[in-house]
């Protein structure tokens, strides 16, 4: 946040420096002391995790488009719409989102509900919509999201 607010201010005075100086160790220290500075308030300790994660994500939504544009220019729509209780292995609550919006995120799903370890899904496709098709997503956003000592 320092460097973004730098390069966009063009103030680079040492007075301003330093009140930028303060004002971020008189932050860091309130956190500390509030104690709100935790791996799901501050996930950037798992960005290598996420920075494998979400490439992956990319490939998987760019082979949904494809199956969703082909229904959409199908002269005769042949989906079958359904809803299926996903199990998930995620454990934190920021790697459980994560999981939810990684699957509504893809073409043709869209995570209706959560509950405890279970996620609600709509599919267009029944047989895209299976709980088996999302175990690899499952384990791989629990690898990106979840600390190690949860899992």
């Amino acid at each position: 946040m320092v460097a973004f607010w730098l390069g966009n201010s063009g103030h680079y005075k040492p007075l301003m420096l330093g009140f930028g100086g303060i004002s971020v160790l008189l932050t860091m220290i309130l956190a500390y002391r509030l104690d709100i500075i935790d791996r799901e308030g501050a996930p950037y300790v798992r960005l290598p995790q996420l920075l494998k994660y979400y490439p992956w994500l990319a490939v998987e939504v760019v082979k949904s488009n494809w199956i969703v544009i082909r229904a959409c220019l199908r002269a005769d729509l042949d989906i079958t719409p359904t809803l299926a209780k996903v199990k998930t292995t995620c454990k934190s609550d920021l790697a459980k989102v994560t999981f939810a919006n990684s699957i509504t995120m893809t073409p043709g799903t869209v995570t209706v509900e959560i509950e405890g370890d279970k996620l609600l899904v709509h599919g267009l496709y029944e047989n895209n919509t299976e709980p088996e098709g999302f175990i690899e997503m499952d384990t791989r956003c629990a690898a990106a999201c979840d600390p190690k000592e949860m899992r």
